[in-house]
């Protein structure tokens, strides 16, 4: 649910804040948050025990993530918040594809299936679009291919952090991913421009902030507690909350509503989008055995 409304904060916030910005704030909130747990329990990781290899990893990691962070608010800004947590769905299939080149994963048939519903899903949302789309110069558009490009970055993130957890727990590789993003955006950010934020983009602000703690530790929490494609396959659901609330906040703020109002199809295709990526994450999944 919160990443699903994650979108709809960027658009409060954007107007005030450069991508660049929000993006730093948020690492460097988090960050602070997770290393005073970390130091707490005396478990700050060390980089340096790594090998040259592993290394090279954690900085594809690092750059991965913060290429999504900042990529996303940008398309959020140059689309609408539905679009944009509609696109990112392709993260999880390239993520999956990726697990068939680099870690030699097998794709199920059912996963077949769901890669060609996911795809016929995308061509039903864009329905009303696809002319604007396929058009290089249109805002949409370029939008839309810079979302792509963020879920790829997702994905080359999502393969290196799964080599790393050999290595490290999940909420140490969060923290040093956090720090060198941070480190990473400090030559683009605008920081002064915080001062001038509003109370709503403040709040908005605060928001992404948590939604970078609480969405990714529940995330993380539910990975330990149940199966790694059950949960994906729950993510895939985020579309549907981004949906419902651009359409509510459509009632009171004319920055949500849709410039092309949606139709049948529309709302069909995000249902296919979501079921695609669901079927492609369930489908990975392996029979128990009997006791």
């Amino acid at each position: 649910m919160l990443w699903g409304l994650l979108p709809l904060a960027l658009r409060v916030l954007l107007p005030a804040l450069d991508p660049f910005t929000i993006t730093w704030f948020r690492f460097a909130t988090a960050a602070l948050v997770v290393g005073f747990d970390l130091a707490r329990r005396a478990a700050l990781p060390n980089p340096l025990s790594l090998s040259a290899t592993l290394r090279i990893l954690l900085a594809m990691a690092v750059v991965g993530l913060t290429i999504n962070y900042v990529l996303f608010a940008v398309g959020v800004r140059l689309t609408t918040p539905a679009i944009a947590q509609t696109v990112t769905q392709l993260s999880s299939i390239f993520l999956l594809l990726g697990g068939l080149v680099v870690y030699r994963e097998r794709f199920a048939h059912v996963q077949w299936v769901g890669l060609v519903l996911l795809w016929c899903g995308l061509l039903l949302f864009f329905n009303l679009r696809l002319p604007e789309i396929f058009l290089g110069h249109s805002r949409l558009g370029g939008g839309v291919a810079l979302l792509i490009g963020g879920s790829l970055a997702w994905a080359i993130y999502g393969l290196a952090q799964k080599r790393l957890l050999r290595e490290f727990t999940a909420a140490q590789i969060l923290w040093l991913l956090y720090v060198g993003g941070a480190v990473l955006l400090l030559p683009f950010i605008h920081p002064a421009a915080l001062l001038g934020l509003s109370v709503a983009e403040t709040w908005a602000l605060v928001f992404c902030c948590l939604n970078t703690l609480v969405a990714y530790g529940a995330y993380a929490e539910a990975m330990s507690l149940g199966e790694v494609t059950r949960v994906s396959a729950t993510v895939t659901s985020s579309p549907l909350f981004s949906l419902l609330g651009s359409a509510l906040a459509a009632r009171w703020l004319p920055a949500f509503a849709a410039p092309v109002a949606p139709n049948g199809l529309t709302l069909i295709g995000a249902c296919g989008v979501v079921a695609g990526s669901a079927l492609c994450a369930l489908g990975s999944a392996r029979p128990r055995r009997n006791p």
